[in-house]
C-alpha cells in the first residue's frame, strides 16, 4: 500500500487468531508490545497510509524496522503474555506508569510475644496480619495514629522492646505516650494481647456499634464518678468517630468494589482509584501515566488494570471502569485468576456507582491538572531543569530564554511553522509567532526558511536590532515576505512589545532529529549570529540532538530537563497545528463556499475524503463523484470551479 512502511506484511501472512505482536527497530530492540483478538484486523490499523495515523503512532511505526507476532489459544493467554513481555522488555512506546507499585500496609505482628502495629511495605513477615494496601504512607500512618488511641497496643521497634523488657525501663516511645505495649510498663503481656485481639477484630469488621458501646461506657463511668475511665472512653470515642468520618458510607453495607476514574490527553493520563469495602471508601490511590501512542480509553483501561493488580493487590468481586476494553471477558478471567474468585468488570451508566465513578473521574481530572501545573510552576523544579539542560548541552549559561520551532502541514500543503518562547521555564505567549511557508521541498527546507527569517532580526553579535522598520513590520504581522501571522489571539503583538521579536534566545530548539538540526545550524551559520546554542528533540525516543555530535544526548526519562523539553516541543506543535487547521478552514471557506449546491455538510465530506483542497483540486470528476452525497453532475461542477477559480495564496 502506498504511503505505508516497507516492512508491512502481506494481509494473507497475518493470522486472524488471538495473539501478541511486537514492533522492533533495526537493532532488534522491542519498541511496542500489544495484543489482539484478531491479529490481522489489529495490525492493519498500523499499516494504513502514514498521513492518516496519529502522530505518535506514526512515529512508532516509522521507528520500527519489523513486526512479529505470536499466536495463542485465547484472549486470556494473550493478556497474560502481553503483561509478561511488557514487564520483561519495558518497551518505550508502551504506557509507562509513574508509581512504584509498592504499597504500604498496616501490619500487626501476631507472631511476636507482644504484637506490634506498624506501617510496612514488606510482605511475608511470619505470623503477621496485613490490612490494606493503603494509597500513601501518610494515609496508613494517620489511620494507625487514630486506632492506637482507640486500641492502645505496642508500636515501638523490636530492639527498643527487648531493651525495655530487659532493663525494666519504659521504651522511648512509651515515655512520650506513643507506645502502649508491655514495654511501656502500663500493661501486662496478657492484657496487651487482649487489646491486640480487639484491634484485629475491629480492623476485620469495622463495626460502627463500637460507637454506641464507648458512649455507654463513658456515661456509666461518669455516673460512677470514675472520671479517669470516662476520660479515656471519651478520647476513644472521639478517635472512633474520626476513623469512621474518614471512610464515609457511599454504597450498601455489603458492597465491595474498586472504582477507576481516568482523565487523559495525548501525553499523560491520571488515574484515581477508590477502594470501597463494606460500602465505605477504605482506600484512595492516584497515579499518573505517560502515553507514547494514541491509546484509546478502552485500551488505557486495560493497561491500568494490569498495573493496578500486577502485584500483591487483589481485586474485589466487582471493578467499575469508565468504558469496557475490547477484551473485557479476557480481562475478567485474568482478574478472577488473580483474585481466586469471579470478578465482574462493569462500566457504570447510572445510579450510585455511576455517581461514584463520576467523582473518581473528577478527581483524576484535578490530579492531571495539578501534575502539570505544579511541575512546571515550581521555581526549584524549573531552575533544576534549566541547570540540567545547561550541563547536558555544555552551555556557558542556563538557557533563560528558549525558542522552539515546529513545522506543520497536511501532506505537503498548507505549510506553516510556529515559534514559541519560554523564559525562565515558563511560556511567554505574547511573544509567540506564526509563519507561513508558500513553497518548501521538505521539513528541513521549511526549518531553514523559518530560522533565516527569524535570525534576520538579530545583529551579527546576537544583540537586539533597533531598526524601526523591521520592528514595525513584525508588529504588524506582515504576511508574504516575512510570513509572520498575527491572527491568533496568543500571538497578538501590541505596539509597546514590538521589539521583543528581536530579543536573542539563549537556546534554539527545533522539533526533529539530525536533519532538522543540520538545517537549523546552516541557517544560524549563514545569519552570522553568534552566541546562540542549538539543539533538536527527536520524537522517536525523546533524544536531544546537537549540531556538533553524531550521537544524541539522552536525558533520564523522568528528569525535569526532559519534561521541560517535551513541554516546549508540545507547545510548539500545538501552536503550529492550530494555525494549520485555521488556514485549512479558511481555504475551505474561500474556495468551496462559492460552488452552487455545495453546503457545509458536503464540504466536510469532501475534505474528509481528500484531506485538503489541493488534493481535491487534483482529483478527476469521477473520483469526486465517489464521495458520499456528491453525484456526477455536482462533481463536474466542483471540478470545473476548482480549475477556473484560483485559491487564495498561502499566508
Amino acid at each position: 500500500m502506498a504511503g505505508t512502511v516497507p516492512y508491512r506484511p502481506k494481509a494473507g501472512e497475518i493470522p486472524t487468531s488471538p495473539g501478541v505482536y511486537r514492533f522492533r527497530d533495526a537493532e532488534r530492540r522491542v519498541l511496542y508490545v500489544g495484543k489482539a483478538k484478531n491479529l490481522r484486523a489489529r495490525l492493519s490499523n498500523y499499516f494504513a497510509p502514514l498521513h492518516t495515523l496519529h502522530e505518535r503512532t506514526r512515529r512508532m511505526v516509522t521507528t520500527a524496522a519489523s513486526v512479529e507476532w505470536t499466536v495463542v489459544r485465547s484472549d486470556v493467554e494473550a493478556l497474560q503474555l502481553e503483561i509478561t513481555w511488557i514487564n520483561e522488555w519495558k518497551p518505550p512506546f508502551n504506557v509507562r506508569f509513574k508509581d512504584d507499585k509498592s504499597y504500604p500496609y498496616l501490619v500487626v505482628t501476631l507472631g511476636d510475644e507482644a504484637p506490634r502495629a506498624m506501617v510496612s511495605r514488606k510482605r511475608g513477615i511470619p505470623g503477621a496480619r496485613y490490612f490494606g494496601p493503603y494509597p500513601k504512607v501518610w494515609a496508613v500512618s494517620e489511620t494507625l495514629e487514630i486506632l492506637t488511641k482507640l486500641f492502645p497496643i505496642r508500636t515501638c521497634k523490636d530492639s527498643d522492646y527487648r531493651r525495655a523488657m530487659a532493663s525494666g525501663k519504659p521504651c522511648f516511645a512509651g515515655q512520650i505516650g506513643r507506645c502502649f505495649g508491655p514495654c511501656s510498663g502500663k500493661v501486662t503481656i496478657e492484657e496487651h494481647r487482649q487489646n491486640v485481639d480487639r484491634f484485629v477484630a475491629f480492623m476485620q469488621n469495622q463495626d460502627t456499634a463500637i460507637l454506641g458501646d464507648l458512649e455507654r461506657e463513658m456515661r456509666e463511668a461518669a455516673a460512677a464518678q470514675d472520671y479517669e475511665t470516662a476520660a479515656r472512653r471519651r478520647d476513644q470515642l472521639q478517635a472512633a468517630r474520626e476513623f469512621f468520618e474518614k471512610s464515609a458510607m457511599v454504597l450498601g453495607e455489603k458492597v465491595d468494589l474498586d472504582v477507576f476514574g481516568i482523565d487523559h490527553d495525548e501525553l499523560q493520563a491520571a488515574v484515581q482509584m477508590f477502594a470501597v469495602r463494606g460500602g465505605r471508601v477504605r482506600g484512595v490511590r492516584s497515579w499518573t501515566v505517560d502515553k507514547e501512542l494514541d491509546v484509546p480509553l478502552g485500551e488505557l483501561v486495560d493497561v491500568v488494570l494490569q498495573n493496578a493488580y500486577a502485584d500483591e493487590l487483589r481485586p474485589p468481586g466487582e471493578v467499575i471502569v469508565p468504558v469496557l476494553p475490547d477484551d473485557a471477558e479476557a480481562v475478567e478471567a485474568w482478574l478472577g485468576d488473580h483474585a481466586g474468585r469471579k470478578v465482574r468488570l462493569r462500566a457504570a451508566q447510572r445510579g450510585d456507582k455511576a455517581a461514584l465513578l463520576a467523582t473518581a473521574e473528577q478527581n483524576a481530572k484535578q490530579n492531571l491538572m495539578l501534575y502539570k501545573t505544579r511541575r512546571s510552576a515550581d521555581f526549584t523544579t524549573r531552575s533544576r531543569a534549566l541547570e540540567d539542560i545547561q550541563e547536558a548541552l555544555g552551555m556557558a549559561d542556563a538557557p533563560l530564554r528558549i525558542e522552539c520551532y515546529d513545522v506543520s502541514h497536511l501532506s505537503g500543503t498548507n505549510i506553516v511553522a510556529s515559534m514559541v518562547v519560554f523564559e525562565d521555564g515558563l511560556p511567554r505567549k505574547d511573544q509567540y509567532r506564526r509563519f507561513t511557508i508558500p513553497n518548501s521541498t521538505d521539513d528541513t527546507d521549511s526549518i531553514h526558511q523559518v530560522l533565516t527569517r527569524r535570525l534576520a532580526y538579530l545583529r551579527d553579535t546576537g544583540e537586539p536590532t533597533t531598526d524601526a522598520a523591521d520592528d514595525s513590520s513584525v508588529a504588524a504581522g506582515t504576511v508574504g515576505e516575512l510570513g509572520v501571522d498575527p491572527s491568533d489571539a496568543d500571538a497578538v503583538v501590541e505596539p509597546a512589545r514590538r521589539k521583543k521579536f528581536a530579543y536573542p534566545p539563549n537556546l534554539l530548539v527545533v522539533d526533529g532529529g539530525q536533519p532538522q538540526v543540520a538545517a537549523a545550524e546552516r541557517a544560524l551559520r549563514e545569519s552570522g549570529v553568534q552566541g546562540i546554542y542549538l539543539c533538536g528533540i527527536a520524537k522517536r525516543l525523546e533524544e536531544i540532538w546537537t549540531p556538533e555530535s553524531d550521537f544524541p544526548v539522552i536525558l533520564p526519562r523522568n528528569s525535569d530537563a526532559l519534561f521541560l523539553f517535551q513541554r516546549i516541543r508540545d507547545e510548539a506543535h500545538r501552536f503550529a497545528i492550530t494555525h494549520q487547521r485555521q488556514r485549512r478552514k479558511r481555504d475551505i471557506g474561500t474556495v468551496l463556499a462559492e460552488i452552487p449546491g455545495l453546503g457545509p455538510a458536503r464540504v466536510k465530506e469532501l475534505l474528509r475524503h481528500f484531506g485538503s483542497v489541493a488534493r481535491l483540486k487534483g482529483a478527476t470528476p469521477s473520483e469526486i463523484a465517489e464521495v458520499k452525497g456528491i453525484g456526477p453532475v455536482l462533481a463536474e461542477t466542483v471540478h470545473g470551479h476548482l480549475q477556473t477559480v484560483r485559491a487564495p495564496a498561502p499566508r
